[in-house]
């Protein structure tokens, strides 16, 4: 992620000093912090993905649980860093609120502003610069399956279902950066998958790339007509397919 785009909301129950000690902290490291009001979730959240989200607990905060899960729901399905700052009473009231694997560190107060802004933004550094592509992977074939993860695992996270209702189930959950799906699969062909991926606004941009056995030319004109971003062969050496990731990947880095 560019430094254009680092912006983090941080979401309080009140727009105090803090709020604006928390936003000049963060400047100072080039990133653009929103401090938000939990009850105005529904306006918050926007299409632009954010770089990251902190949780600064409060008792009226954490009573509004509802909106609280709608940027842990954006936290989940965008695999967007999350952070919390709190006392220890609030911190475990949080727990029952937010998955607390899903925070990448939790602050107990008394803070130091300066000192938490520079600590979170050193672990962003190192979170972005880690971070893996995610490629979901579907097939009927445990086999094909197996293959793709044991191929493709040491450099992306690999996430393997066999139907579409559990593609459809994970991607309520997470999005990630591409779609692997077989096209010949039963019951719900690939061609059906895809149509439902498009027809959601939520990953309906998600790249959707065909894996096929059939290689004739009527074949591959009906698997395009479906207008995925690709196709690759199932027949062709698992190094080719390897390289047919990774140049996509790399193309959308141009």
């Amino acid at each position: 992620m560019s430094s254009d785009n680092k912006k983090i909301q941080i979401i309080m129950e009140d727009l105090s000093y803090l709020a604006r000690s928390f936003e000049n902290a963060f400047r100072d490291s080039g990133i653009q912090a929103e401090v938000v009001d939990v009850s105005d979730a529904s306006i918050h959240i926007t299409e632009e993905k954010m770089y990251a989200y902190i949780i600064f607990t409060g008792k009226q905060l954490l009573r509004n649980s509802v909106n609280l899960k709608v940027f842990v729901d954006m936290a989940i399905k965008a695999h967007i860093p999350l952070f919390a700052i709190g006392n220890a009473e609030e911190l475990d009231m949080l727990w029952k609120i937010v998955p607390k694997n899903m925070v990448i560190t939790s602050f107990v107060r008394p803070i130091k502003v300066l000192d938490i802004a520079k600590n979170i933004v050193v672990q962003l550094d190192i979170f972005y610069s880690n971070k893996r592509k995610t490629i979901l992977c579907i097939d009927d074939s445990g086999v094909l399956l197996r293959k793709m993860k044991a191929l493709l695992e040491d450099k992306y996270e690999v996430v393997l279902v066999n139907s579409a209702a559990m593609a459809i189930k994970f991607l309520t959950l997470r999005r990630p950066d591409m779609i692997l799906l077989d096209y010949e699969m039963p019951i719900v062909d690939g061609s059906q998958v895809l149509e439902m991926i498009r027809a959601d606004m939520e990953f309906c941009d998600i790249p959707v790339i065909f894996l096929t056995s059939k290689n004739d030319k009527a074949s591959i004109m009906k698997a395009m007509a479906a207008k995925p971003e690709g196709y690759i062969l199932k027949s062709r050496e698992p190094a080719q397919i390897k390289s047919d990731i990774d140049a996509f990947f790399a193309k959308q880095k141009l």
